[in-house]
């Protein structure tokens, strides 16, 4: 086995438990305490594993302000044999596009290596877009969610945790790794570890080393503009009484607050006609078997394309019949591309070169492991702006503005593009599945993707529906305080009000349930009606999931649970005693 060159690539953000929103609803960093994003905690823990069994070597590197070289003191006094600061005013402002062109020439002038690990994305932020696009930029294939990782030779054996399935990949050297939180524990070191970190193991590149750039603002094809707070009053109250009395009067609260309705996403809202003279195009990336957000995503593409007066061009990776041409019609495709391969990085070299020559308005894409991937890929060979995990998508001035949750949802932001195509991820379940219209027979163009075989699958194992939480009007979330055993006792509760079931961080890491029902900064945010916490403390990680909820309802044993503060019904006692009461409770009402 070869020695390794490894690089580890992390962030410095507020501590997450800690973070506050200015007056002017930017996120406060003075007197905040800062830390390493957790992701990359993982990364350098496993970058200087690997370093260590293989013989070879580990170096941290970080682009940020000067007080950022504390997380790369973190990262060398935590094994790394080396820490590279790369800091210049000259980088401020930088996007992610921006971010990872710094990087990459950072590496190239510091390499080569032969891995790259990152982070799965940044708690702040939550992009998971400079992964890929530094993998772009630099030639090398990508795999993301990584929890187990084994070598042979120039071939890693990878577990990756998608966002609804559990896929065995093989990749080969030199490559990009996204590092997903439980691939292994966090590197540790205290602060006056990092302190004393010797000065001889720490470099600084600033923006002239790097090259003539562009770099910072100057290079980012994206830019933020207003920002909106979104304000969650909750009523926080803590109901009185013997238990049958508490459960009668929660329910009565629920049903008056107009939680126990089931709403529909297509009402009113049809898919726009097509233009019989298109001036502009709206492409939609499909991912295959994603017939959930292919819907939303054409539906809204159709919407765009009305207010331009353009068309919709679906372009869907190796099509198997389901949905078929009339279905995708139906939803909004005026024209089709088939692109024949499977290979991300193929696919999106692919869509690269197709936008290249027909220059759409807008490029549309799930923003799910396998879009970030292709978005961002296709963003880095085209110098697009690309705006991540949107949740509204708007047209202003014939320009695209998407709408951004940051601060886990307590805040979100208008970004746009200054790029000729403009790019956006937008989160499954958030947009609309509107009406369909008469359905017609698209164009279709077929295009055949070059394959680079440098990453396998496998195999791959669907674990859950990606559209179950997302689409869900109720959800009942169970903490640590109820032991999976006692899940088939939740049954009853979920058939009535026909809900899901979702969790926290500490449920998943005991592998008690799947990593997709996870509901938190580190997981999934969710906008159900009503959302019924079980035994769950209410930590801000989780908290933050669940903060569009439109009622929140907890039920826990001790009165101090941080999660009364965050609910708008609270009832202090056992879960187990009130779930058979709040079945009959809420049989009464599906009765009446």
């Amino acid at each position: 086995m070869k020695p390794l060159r490894i690089a580890a690539l992390v962030k410095q953000i507020p501590r997450f438990e800690e973070m506050q929103l200015g007056p002017d609803g930017r996120l406060k960093r003075d007197g905040v305490e800062l830390a390493m994003n957790p992701y990359c905690l993982r990364a350098v823990s496993k970058g200087v594993e690997l370093a260590q069994k293989t013989g070879g070597s580990c170096t941290v590197i970080s682009l940020g302000p000067p007080a950022a070289e504390d997380v790369v003191r973190w990262g060398v006094a935590g094994g790394a044999d080396r820490g590279i600061l790369i800091s210049d005013p000259a980088f401020a402002g930088s996007d992610t596009l921006a971010t990872a062109r710094a990087l990459a020439a950072a590496i190239t002038k510091e390499g080569p290596f032969d891995l790259i690990l990152v982070g799965k994305n940044s708690v702040d932020a939550d992009t998971g877009q400079v992964g890929p696009e530094l993998a772009e930029l630099l030639g090398y294939p990508f795999a993301s969610a990584v929890r187990t990782l084994e070598l042979a030779d120039d071939v890693l054996h990878l577990g990756c945790e998608y966002d609804d399935a559990w896929a065995e990949v093989e990749i080969t050297m030199p490559a990009v790794l996204a590092t997903a939180e439980r691939l292994c524990a966090p590197v540790r070191a205290e602060p006056e570890e990092r302190a004393a970190v010797a000065p001889e193991k720490l470099a600084r590149l600033c923006a002239a080393d790097l090259g003539a750039g562009p770099w910072g603002q100057a290079g980012s094809p994206t830019w933020v503009g207003e920002t909106k707070l979104l304000e969650i009053n909750r009523t926080r109250q803590i109901l009185q009484g013997s238990l049958p009395e508490q459960i009668a009067q929660a329910v009565s609260l629920i049903k008056a607050r107009g939680a126990l309705v089931t709403t529909t996403q297509t009402a009113g809202q049809s898919v726009a006609p097509a233009a019989t003279h298109p001036a502009a195009t709206v492409a939609v990336l499909l991912e295959p078997e994603r017939q959930g957000s292919t819907r939303e995503l054409l539906g809204t593409a159709s919407q765009l394309a009305a207010r331009l007066g353009g068309r919709v061009v679906a372009v869907q990776a190796e099509a198997t019949g389901t949905p078929t041409a009339e279905d995708l019609s139906a939803w909004g495709a005026d024209h089709l591309v088939v692109i024949q391969g499977t290979a991300v990085e193929d696919v999106a070299q692919c869509v690269a070169d197709w936008s290249s020559t027909h220059r759409p308005w807008s490029i549309l894409a799930p923003s799910t492991t396998w879009g970030r991937e292709v978005a961002s890929r296709v963003a880095a060979r085209l110098g697009a702006g690309l705006t991540g995990d949107a949740i509204q998508l708007e047209v202003n001035d014939n320009r695209l503005v998407s709408w951004k949750p940051a601060f886990g949802g307590r805040l979100v932001a208008a970004i746009r593009a200054t790029s000729p195509i403009q790019m956006v991820t937008v989160r499954p379940g958030v947009l609309p599945r509107l009406a369909p219209r008469a359905p017609a027979r698209p164009s279709v163009e077929v295009l055949t993707a070059t394959s680079r075989g440098r990453l396998r699958l496998v195999s791959r194992q669907q674990n859950d529906q990606l559209d179950a939480l997302a689409l869900a009007t109720r959800v009942v979330g169970v903490g640590v305080g109820v032991p999976p055993e006692r899940y088939e006792d939740l049954t009853p509760l979920l058939r009535v009000l026909n809900a899901e079931l979702a969790t926290t961080r500490k449920v998943t890491d005991q592998n008690w349930l799947p990593h997709s029902r996870q509901v938190g900064i580190t997981g999934r945010s969710i906008a159900p009606n009503l959302y019924v916490a079980l035994g769950i403390s209410g930590r801000f990680n989780h908290i933050c999931g669940i903060q569009a909820s439109g009622t929140v309802m907890a039920i826990n044993s001790d009165a101090k649970a941080p999660i009364f503060a965050e609910a708008d019904i609270g009832i202090v006692a056992d879960w187990a005693a009130c779930v058979p009461l709040l079945v009959k409770a809420f049989e009464e009402v599906a009765g009446e």
